[in-house]
């Protein structure tokens, strides 16, 4: 069923891993998909191409979301390619960690410009073009409300941020019939993250169900949001990490 039928959106940092998992999965529910890259061409226009053989228009935009201005044009430019948006997916981040010694401003600047400020910039362009029926979507991490073990302090403040931007960026665009969510995955097997990497072990034995989930499950939950049916999902945050926070 074509759920996202004539729907436009706008994934950000999408050429691989959980961002480009989401792309392919609305775009199959029926929407136009255009992603954002930062260095990653080649593989965004892969993604890109996916979508167009699924009869959808795509969209490969390099635009580095430490920079306001390309996050900006970013948005500005989908919505005049697609005559519109429908749906932002704030996929775009960053980890860096390590003892509280150990992190310099750069990391400290990197991770708030990436994790933080891009997600409230895109959502503040976002927000002039999307109408009734529109979704705000962010990906957050279910280490914004349990940190296991040292060294994810930075990574874990910029996403408990995204907590309370989304319900209060929810109570701001209610009335207009816009929706806002977050989404908080858990360990999920990417190139980033692999299911058979040095640290999977130690991640599994966290888990009420001891494996790591695909790139695959948080797209769906992603595309239910983003459907008909997620209408009345808003201000929420969902976590899907194999009960790891439970």
């Amino acid at each position: 069923m074509m759920k996202l039928q004539g729907k436009r959106a706008l994934v950000t940092g999408a050429s691989r891993g959980i961002g480009a998992a989401i792309a392919r999965r609305l775009a199959a529910d029926g929407a136009d998909v255009a992603i954002t890259f930062e260095r990653s061409a080649e593989q965004a226009e892969a993604v890109a191409a996916e979508i167009r053989a699924l009869g959808r228009r795509a969209l490969a935009i390099q635009a580095d979301s430490a920079d306001p201005a390309a996050v900006r044009a970013a948005v500005d430019q989908v919505a005049q390619s697609f005559g519109g948006l429908d749906i932002l997916v704030n996929n775009a981040g960053i980890f860096r960690a390590g003892p509280l010694e150990s992190l310099s401003l750069d990391d400290i600047d990197a991770t708030l410009y990436v994790n933080v400020r891009a997600v409230v910039i895109a959502s503040q362009a976002a927000s002039q073009y999307l109408g009734e029926g529109g979704r705000i979507i962010s990906i957050g991490s279910n280490l914004a409300s349990r940190v296991p073990a040292p060294g994810a302090s930075l990574y874990s403040m910029s996403k408990s941020a995204l907590i309370g931007w989304t319900q209060g960026l929810a109570r701001d665009l209610g009335s207009r019939g816009i929706t806002v969510n977050l989404v908080h995955p858990g360990s999920t097997d990417t190139d980033m993250n692999p299911a058979d990497g040095e640290f999977s072990a130690m991640q599994k034995g966290r888990m009420a169900i001891p494996r790591y989930g695909a790139a695959e499950d948080v797209a769906a939950l992603v595309a239910f949001i983003a459907g008909p049916e997620g209408r009345s999902i808003n201000g929420a945050g969902l976590t899907i990490d194999g009960g790891a926070n439970a």
